[in-house]
């Protein structure tokens, strides 16, 4: 997951490496291809806060992490709801969930952590594609306890396909426009959003098409009323520099070369720093990482321009230096 919000970037997050097992409570089919899964602490005791647009790193049995979104009711102080689209053509991650988990079994989990955070507004536009309700679906509870107005455009291949779908319109009505592809085509954007709306923040998550034509649509918006959180990595140019640098890890004084053909993560982690990853493309901010000393090349799709400018954190799977020495809070 990745976000152009204008957010916090660390609030909530675990520290690296370190995950809490936490149980499956209860597993349920919320829509075709996508269950929802409930995790608890084994002792039913309380779980860390959360805010809306949190998520989580899932730490599979077999050793994959990948981060969904919070779902559930962040009053809830004891259970965290997750939903999970099965992805053919996915890493395996998905698979695992749908085919291998059931109540009763135990995973690591990482977090929470928000780089997608709700910020406040007198107004809201939601939009939704497919499993992008997940990160938005807090945040419609949110904006409807605090009494903004809001209304959230959520679309999908089919009604069958879309997570959710009967939760939110029975709770919110008109308020909730569901827009099926196969019934009724993709909704006009640009006339939905080519006027700029006073007051209003634009919160979007989805499939990369979806994120492109929201940003087209918004084009004359005031910077920063629109907010992404993407799934896939955003292009970057050629690295900064093409040679070594050094690398100190400030906690155990080690200090490594990275050359070229490794990343920072790879570097420090044979150094024996102990950094939870997941995506290593620089979309799911799980290796963020504090920088003591030095200016990072940041690459990744998470932080905003003015978080890259304050130089004191990084995405240590593909960000690098610019300078001949970083020194990392490892």
């Amino acid at each position: 997951m990745v976000t152009d919000a204008e957010s916090g970037v660390g609030a909530g997050q675990s520290t690296p490496g370190h995950a809490a097992t936490l149980v499956v409570a209860a597993r349920e089919r919320v829509a075709e291809d996508v269950v929802s899964l409930t995790l608890a602490r084994p002792d039913g005791g309380r779980l860390p806060n959360w805010t809306p647009g949190s998520h989580i790193d899932l730490v599979l049995p077999e050793g994959a992490t990948r981060q969904y979104s919070l779902c559930g009711d962040r009053w809830d102080a004891h259970t965290y709801r997750i939903a999970v689209l099965r992805e053919p053509a996915g890493r395996g991650g998905s698979a695992y969930v749908h085919d291998r988990l059931r109540p009763g079994d135990r995973v690591g989990v990482g977090g929470p952590r928000n780089h997608f955070p709700l910020v406040p507004s007198e107004k809201y536009f939601f939009i939704a594609g497919g499993i992008g309700i997940t990160p938005l679906l807090p945040m419609v509870h949110q904006a409807e306890l605090l009494g903004a107005d809001w209304q959230l455009l959520y679309g999908g291949r089919t009604r069958a396909s879309m997570a959710f779908r009967q939760e939110l319109t029975d709770a919110y009505g008109e308020r909730v426009h569901v827009v099926p592809q196969d019934e009724l085509g993709l909704p006009d954007l640009a006339a939905l959003l080519g006027t700029p709306r006073p007051g209003t923040k634009v919160y979007c998550c989805g499939p990369a098409p979806l994120l492109a034509a929201v940003e087209a649509a918004c084009a004359a918006w005031p910077p920063y009323a629109l907010r992404f959180e993407r799934f896939t990595a955003a292009a970057q140019t050629g690295p900064v520099r093409e040679t070594p640098f050094e690398v100190e890890l400030r906690r155990t004084g080690h200090t490594v070369t990275v050359t070229p053909e490794v990343s920072v993560l790879e570097a420090v982690r044979r150094a024996g720093a102990d950094v939870l990853s997941s995506c290593e493309q620089g979309t799911c901010g799980t290796c963020l990482t504090p920088v003591l000393e030095g200016q990072p090349d940041h690459r990744d799709s998470v932080l905003t321009d003015q978080q890259r400018r304050a130089n004191d954190c990084m995405f240590v799977c593909v960000s690098r230096s610019c300078g001949d020495r970083l020194v990392l809070d490892l």
